[in-house]
């Protein structure tokens, strides 16, 4: 029987000194009989999960990461914590763009730590995180790679609410990608936005586009980066309103980045680019989620 939480009550803030709550995901893997099973699952609001959808070929499954309050707000403490047992293969992503809203005092933290067995995979890939005015949000993302895992994990920014014509007014944001193997780093990974420093619109920033995305790629054991650096940087050719590069990692690994004019653009580009990397790297075909 499947150890599981339904949820607890919303977990407010334990001191009065500061806002927001404090939420909890913990999530266990294994592979039994060829295929992924959920193993075990805890959460407290507001981190939640749907059922784990089956796919094929391979056996692996799909998980949608929920936050049922609509947003992330100022003073939020969101922790996550994911082992896959080894053998075990596992697509994370959310039903939608994940929207920070103003934080009057401490910014919201969401951090994500993802433990790979032998021989386990898993693909990462959220959608963006569109900052509203005066948001401030520190996330990061920490994968421990196990021998033989692989990772395919993405990373997606908007400068603001475009459709309103809001760029840079929120307070601030930073990204971290951290993967380590037997403790040590394969590849860091630091993006930090302070407007009230620095709009970086110009060349080498922005470039008054308004949406920026990074693919990383790592893989314990695997020699073929000859043949996936091209293809993924020919993928990236396809598409003249992308701007971007693949780069290789020191230790077994590449990391695309790119910027996109447009949310449909960011959209169709990382799908893109994960089609390839799920071909080159997995040897699966293309996953279309079907969130739109």
């Amino acid at each position: 029987m499947l150890p599981s939480s339904t949820g607890f009550a919303p977990a407010f803030s334990s001191t009065l000194d500061r806002v927001g709550r404090d939420g909890a995901l913990a999530l266990a893997f294994e592979h039994r009989g060829g295929a992924t099973v959920l193993a075990e699952r805890r959460f407290t609001l507001p981190l939640q999960v749907l059922e784990p959808i089956p796919l094929e070929p391979g056996g692996s499954v799909c998980l949608m990461l929920l936050n049922p309050t609509g947003g992330v707000l100022g003073g939020d403490r969101l922790e996550t914590q994911i082992t896959l047992g080894p053998g075990a293969h596992v697509c994370l992503t959310t039903p939608s763009a994940t929207r920070v809203y103003r934080a009057l005092g401490a910014p919201a933290v969401q951090q994500t730590t993802i433990r790979l067995g032998a021989g386990a995979v898993v693909e990462y890939v959220p959608d963006h995180v569109i900052p509203h005015p005066g948001a401030a949000f520190h996330q990061s993302v920490t994968v421990e790679m196990g021998p033989g895992s692989r990772a395919i994990v993405s990373d997606a920014l908007a400068v603001g609410r475009l459709a309103r014509g809001e760029r840079w007014v929120f307070r601030e944001l930073v990204s971290r990608i951290t993967v380590t193997s037997g403790g040590r780093p394969l590849f860091l990974d630091r993006i930090s936005l302070d407007p009230s420093r620095r709009v970086p619109e110009g060349l080498g920033g922005m470039e008054r586009v308004g949406y920026l995305a990074s693919i990383a790629l790592l893989a314990d054991g695997f020699a073929g980066w000859e043949d996936v650096i091209p293809a993924l940087e020919a993928r990236l050719a396809e598409w003249p309103s992308i701007r971007g590069g693949v780069s290789p990692t020191a230790r077994g690994g590449c990391l695309v980045r790119f910027l996109a004019p447009s949310a449909q653009d960011l959209t169709e580009a990382t799908q893109g680019l994960w089609t390839v990397a799920r071909q080159l790297l997995l040897g699966l075909p293309a996953l279309d989620l079907r969130k739109r």
